[in-house]
């Protein structure tokens, strides 16, 4: 297949960084905008000049696959290493030295690992491919890349049909106070805790079959135990699932995608392993059990299911608020070197990127729309939880619960369930037991 055109223009963006003297640059595209294509052009043209290319990539499945596109591709693998980034590392002495080093997931590369690769070679000329190009910590890739090259965004792709739209979900199902976090994310156990309620699995089961019945899905768990259970309980269900992660057999693993290729699993759980560059069949739901604090994860995952298919729309149902942290799968970000930049509350940038849940249908959808607050869901067309809270002020009206996620609140009033309870008194430093007795006085448990 030849490259489209804006693949070609990021080509072209790379040779002109060479040309000014650059010597790694990143390129910057969005999840199933065909990176693994265009660095395969990138390897095909240096090799076709009888110089060599290193190829690195984070994890031992991931190398395979990589092979396979250049071999489509028509690179020359004679010229080629590809490997993954601790082999090469312990074996660095025996890699030939390289004309161009390709970095896979490139948010990766300030690790020790990476930097170590890179100061083997240093007359290398490099250049990394990331869909997010910032560490959790928000930090981004200054240090080691020295241009951003960046692609389309997301948006242009859905309106050029290069990726399927989409609707977003996010019913509540758990209140994530209780969760600790552990080196800027949130600590598996503590969530594996919470999420494996048995109350919180009927959640999951009436959700999918509310909105994406039928629908083919890859549901993210936070643990091997929680991802068993889940599939466990789509089963019991009725429902075909299995479950695969990092240590299952490469064999039964390759059975089991198989399986979800040709229609005979509907839901395909899993623990961090379909994420970053990880190729899978096309599925047309994404349904979020792991509560993230990395911008790359959150985007990588909700995006799976949005490969094109003519006619197809994709369905995401974040159970975990995911969004509330991040935005919309497709909002517009401005990327840097620098990282992500601390923006101060309520500018106009930060409304642009602020998103609102109907309460009624629970699907998520920017809260201002061309500098206008959006006071009615425009799928359903309810009126929004924050229009009726006016409304309360002025008339003392009775408010619906709100389900799904609200980032603060300013008052007790303001909150209308016992999870929002419960993130107030956190908040304010209150004993649980003042949420529990403020829930219970308003009728919201038994």
């Amino acid at each position: 297949m030849p490259l489209r055109k804006y693949q070609t223009d990021i080509i072209n963006d790379v040779k002109t960084a060479y040309r000014k003297g650059r010597q790694a640059p990143c390129i910057v595209l969005p999840c199933g905008g065909g990176k693994s294509v265009i660095v395969a052009e990138i390897a095909k043209r240096t090799a076709q000049k009888g110089n060599r290319v290193l190829f690195i990539v984070h994890r031992k499945e991931l190398c395979d696959q990589i092979r396979n596109t250049f071999e489509t591709w028509g690179v020359d693998m004679d010229l080629c290493t590809i490997g993954m980034v601790q082999t090469i590392c312990r074996h660095i002495e025996k890699i030939q030295p390289p004309a161009l080093i390709i970095t896979d997931e490139n948010h990766h590369s300030k690790a020790n690992s990476y930097i170590k690769i890179y100061k083997a070679f240093p007359h290398a000329r490099r250049v990394g491919v990331t869909a997010t190009p910032v560490r959790l910590d928000g930090s981004g890739l200054k240090g080691v890349n020295d241009e951003l090259v960046i692609g389309v965004n997301a948006k242009w792709l859905i309106e050029n049909h290069y990726l399927a739209p989409y609707d977003y979900y996010a019913p509540s199902m758990v209140d994530l106070t209780e969760i600790k976090t552990v080196r800027g994310e949130f600590d598996t156990k503590s969530a594996e805790k919470i999420m494996l309620k048995r109350a919180i699995f009927g959640d999951v089961i009436s959700n999918y079959k509310k909105l994406a019945d039928g629908k083919q899905a890859i549901c993210y768990c936070v643990s091997v135990k929680h991802s068993l259970a889940i599939a466990e309980a789509f089963n019991a269900a009725g429902i075909d699932a299995r479950h695969i992660d990092g240590e299952t057999p490469k064999p039964e693993r390759d059975r089991i995608i198989e399986m979800f290729r040709n229609g005979q699993i509907d839901i395909l759980c899993n623990v961090d392993l379909i994420s970053e560059g990880f190729d899978v069949p096309d599925c047309e739901c994404a349904i979020l059990l792991r509560p993230t604090k990395s911008l790359t994860l959150y985007i990588q995952q909700s995006m799976r299911c949005m490969r094109y298919k003519p006619g197809k729309r994709a369905v995401v149902i974040d159970h975990v608020g995911n969004y509330a942290r991040f935005g919309l799968p497709d909002a517009d970000r401005q990327w840097t070197l620098e990282g992500r930049p601390k923006q101060e509350k309520n500018t106009k940038q930060d409304d642009k990127e602020k998103t609102i849940q109907c309460d009624k249908c629970f699907r998520v959808f920017p809260a201002v729309v061309k500098g206008k607050r959006v006071m009615i869901c425009p799928y359903c067309d309810n009126l929004l939880v924050s229009s009726r809270r006016d409304i309360k002020e002025e008339k003392q009206a009775v408010l619906q619960k709100i389900e799904g996620f609200v980032l603060s609140y300013d008052s007790p009033d303001q909150c209308n369930s016992y999870s929002e309870l419960l993130s107030y008194a956190k908040k304010k430093g209150y004993k649980s037991g003042w949420a529990y007795y403020q829930a219970k006085k308003r009728g919201m448990i038994s």
